[in-house]
C-alpha cells in the first residue's frame, strides 16, 4: 500500500507540474494579462536603407502610417507645452517630397499623439486631455470624440480591434465604433514588464512599437505580450542628431517616432519627431 502511495503522489507531482509549466500566464494587478518568465529570445531583426526621403523638421511626430498608398501624419504641440513652431496637425504627406498636401490643425489646448486609419475614419489620440478625435476621409472631417482613461501615445489596428498605448507596459484594445475597452496586455522582455511603449504599427500578425527615449522599434506578439524582436535604429538616430544641430538632445525632441507600413506594397517607413528624413526600410530575417 504504502509502495503504491509512493508512485500516486509521485505521478499526481508530475501532472501538477506540466499544468503549472503550461500556464506561463497570470493576472496583474490591473488586470492585464502578463507573461511569465520563459518568454521567447528577443531576436535582434536587421534592416536595409532603401530610400531616404525629406522630412519636414518643425513635425513632431506622434503617428505615421500609409493607407491606400497615401502617408498621413499626426503631430504634437500645444499652446502649453509648445515642442515645435506649429500646434498639433493632422496631414496629408507626400511620401517623396516632404510637402503636405492637406492639414487640419487642433485646437491649442489639444497636444495631438498618434494616429491611424480604419475602414476610411482616422483615429487620433491626444496625450493628458484623455480625448480621441475621428475623423472621415478624404476630408478630414471631424465626425465623433470618444473619452479614453488613459493617457494617448500610440495607436494602430489589427483589423478589428483598435490597439493603443500609453508610454506604460501596457497594450489596450478597443471596439472601433464604440471605443470600448475589450482587453488589456501587458508586454514584456525575457519576462519583464516592457514600458515605454510609443508609436505603434500592426502587420504580418505583429505590433511594432517605438520604445521612447530608445533607438528601439519592437516586434510584440499581440497574444502574448511578448517582445520576439528588436531593431535598432540607432544609426538613424545618429544621422538626424547630425543633421539638425538646432534642436536639443537634452529635451529628447529627435527620438524615433514613427512606424508606417503600405500593406500594398509592402514597404516600411520609420522617421523621428523633427526629424529631417524619412527612411524606407527593409527588415532582414
Amino acid at each position: 500500500m504504502k509502495q503504491f502511495l509512493k508512485y500516486a503522489f509521485a505521478l499526481l507531482f508530475i501532472i501538477a507540474s506540466i499544468t503549472s509549466c503550461k500556464n506561463n500566464d497570470h493576472k496583474s494587478d490591473d488586470g492585464s494579462t502578463v507573461s511569465k518568465p520563459g518568454d521567447a529570445p528577443v531576436k535582434t531583426i536587421s534592416y536595409s536603407i532603401i530610400n531616404t526621403f525629406p522630412h519636414d523638421t518643425s513635425s513632431f511626430t506622434q503617428g505615421l502610417i500609409v493607407y491606400k498608398g497615401q502617408m498621413y501624419e499626426g503631430t504634437g504641440g500645444s499652446d502649453s507645452n509648445p515642442v515645435s513652431s506649429k500646434l498639433s496637425r493632422l496631414m496629408k504627406i507626400d511620401i517623396k517630397t516632404g510637402k503636405v498636401q492637406k492639414v487640419i490643425n487642433l485646437p491649442g489646448n489639444f497636444f495631438g499623439e498618434g494616429i491611424t486609419v480604419l475602414n476610411d475614419t482616422v483615429y487620433q489620440l491626444t496625450w493628458q486631455q484623455k480625448v480621441v478625435f475621428v475623423y472621415t476621409l478624404p476630408d478630414f472631417k471631424k465626425v465623433k470624440e470618444f473619452p479614453i482613461n488613459t493617457d494617448g501615445w500610440g495607436i494602430t489596428h489589427n483589423g478589428k480591434e483598435l490597439i493603443v498605448s500609453d508610454g506604460s507596459s501596457n497594450l489596450y484594445f478597443y471596439e472601433p465604433s464604440t471605443f470600448r475597452l475589450l482587453r488589456t496586455q501587458s508586454v514584456t522582455t525575457n519576462g519583464e514588464l516592457t514600458g515605454n511603449l510609443n508609436e505603434l504599427e500592426f502587420f504580418d500578425g505583429f505590433v511594432y512599437a517605438n520604445q521612447y527615449e530608445f533607438p528601439y522599434i519592437l516586434k510584440i506578439d499581440p497574444n502574448s505580450g511578448q517582445v520576439v524582436g528588436r531593431i535598432d535604429l540607432t544609426q538613424l538616430w545618429n544621422n538626424a542628431k547630425s543633421k539638425n544641430e538646432n534642436v536639443s538632445i537634452q529635451t529628447n525632441e529627435l527620438v524615433p517616432n514613427g512606424i508606417a507600413y503600405d500593406a500594398e506594397t509592402k514597404k516600411i517607413y520609420v522617421t523621428g519627431k523633427k526629424w529631417p528624413e524619412l527612411y524606407e526600410i527593409q527588415l532582414g530575417q
